[in-house]
């Protein structure tokens, strides 16, 4: 009998498996239809936005974004929607996946402490966006509250070594990228688009360090991209690598060979890319001061052995100076006032958060550098030896030629537009990192420095 035939009370009742992104549910394997029941419980959670910073989440399940719903083509899904008892607003679900009014955000407005029910059947294959749609509509996707569905063909999706969760949000909170405490929502920052954060899974940093996704050399990888708005459209592309396949607007035709894939507010796409190369590979929203400034930027490390023939590495490093080259400066309006730590743990949270704005993108998440372009802060003979010369550095910027650990940099740092609190922070974070040496910074040691500094 084929799927179109059966009824539901013939079907098979499975319980759904849903996952936390950056994990996936397992691909399925039936050749049948089958009677689904998901079960997905609304909360209302503080969790972290960034280093020192929270944000009160409207969430499916408990985290952002909300769980991954997998599912096969012609599938009955029985969904059940509970609103936990301590949130303090209805919620429902709208599933881009369903035909049917409201995508069965009419079937679902659910009070706390309540839950709803109702069945859709899966006619279009596809990775959809779902959501909340309760007034204000917009107050409630920007909070956090969306996630994807995967309705796979009958014939189920090609094979791959990974598949990878990941969904841009962008959030509008009342204190500028930083900002340290607990964040309130500002409708009008919404209303104009003008987001503090734009992230992946929901925060800053969710894909890198301890938490960057992994492949090795000669495995494939499939991403399935979301994209829960409320209103940037996402220029989502992978620094080093090519896209092998792309399903648009997460439909059924794969473009070829794509470097970067737009993701509406409100869709999806699914990548695929063969990890040839080992190395750290970069996600970014393509608009690029969202990733380096305001956080949409995760990580893939690849482990593997090396061909040369594919990428050689640097094979050259050599002095290049070209005429009319200056110290750059780059100007950070409204910055908020800085916390003013009271302990050296807390200036050691706030230069983590610092470092991670202003510096991590030339010098990399743990110190290391770039070679030939960035110097190491790792282990820096050039930092221990003079802190005072790094403190100067930061407040004023450098031009000219250093060598660190023994090797020659030639590049020009910004003059960054920090207060002697947030130096001294941010020194001090470094100083207590990758096998520095040690010690706090203070505000009145980053005065004396930049004072000594001027006055040669």
């Amino acid at each position: 009998m084929t799927d179109k035939a059966a009824t539901p009370l013939e079907l098979p009742i499975v319980k759904a498996e849903l996952t936390d992104a950056p994990l996936v549910p397992a691909p399925i394997t039936r050749k049948h239809a089958a009677k689904v029941v998901v079960q997905l419980e609304v909360t209302e959670v503080v969790k972290k936005m960034a280093d020192g910073v929270d944000y009160t989440f409207w969430t499916f399940g408990g985290s952002v974004p909300g769980k991954f719903i997998r599912i096969r083509q012609h599938d009955e899904v029985e969904f059940h929607l509970m609103n936990h008892p301590d949130s303090k607003n209805p919620h429902n679900i709208d599933l881009h996946a369903v035909t049917g009014p409201g995508g069965g955000a009419a079937s679902t407005f659910t009070a706390p402490g309540h839950e709803t029910v109702f069945n859709f059947k899966a006619l279009n294959p596809g990775l959809y966006v779902y959501h909340c749609a309760t007034a204000p509509v917009g107050m409630h996707i920007a909070n956090g509250m969306y996630g994807l569905i995967m309705v796979e063909p009958e014939e189920g999706l090609p094979a791959v070594d990974k598949e990878y969760y990941v969904m841009q949000g962008d959030f509008y909170t009342k204190g500028a990228f930083g900002a340290p405490g607990l964040q309130p929502f500002d409708m009008e920052k919404a209303l104009d688009e003008n987001p503090s954060y734009v992230v992946f899974n929901g925060s800053v940093g969710s894909l890198t360090g301890d938490n960057a996704l992994t492949a090795k050399v000669g495995e494939t990888v499939r991403l399935f991209v979301g994209n829960g708005g409320p209103n940037l459209i996402s220029s989502f592309h992978v620094i080093g690598e090519i896209f092998d396949n792309v399903y648009a607007e997460g439909g059924s035709t794969a473009n070829k060979n794509i470097q970067t894939t737009l993701v509406p507010a409100g869709g999806a796409a699914i990548t695929e890319f063969k990890a040839d190369v080992p190395g750290n590979y970069v996600l970014v929203d393509h608009s690029i001061f969202r990733a380096f400034n305001k956080g949409a930027l995760g990580m893939l490390k690849v482990e593997g052995a090396e061909d040369k023939k594919l990428y050689s590495g640097q094979i050259v490093q050599k002095i290049y100076q070209p005429e009319g080259s200056t110290v750059q400066e780059m100007p950070m309006s409204k910055t908020p006032l800085a916390a003013v730590a009271s302990s050296k743990d807390m200036r050691l949270e706030l230069g983590k958060t610092l470092y991670a704005q202003n510096c991590q993108a030339c010098h990399q998440a743990e110190g290391q550098g770039i070679k030939g372009a960035f110097p190491p802060l790792a282990k820096s003979d050039y930092l221990n030896a003079d802190v005072n010369r790094a403190i100067g550095v930061v407040a004023h910027g450098l031009e000219g030629q250093i060598k660190v650990n023994g090797e020659l940099y030639n590049s020009t740092m910004p003059k960054l537009k920090l207060s002697d609190e947030e130096i001294a922070n941010v020194m001090t974070y470094v100083l207590n990192n990758w096998g520095n040496k040690g010690g706090e910074v203070t505000p009145a040691q980053v005065r004396s420095a930049q004072a000594t500094a001027s006055s040669h």
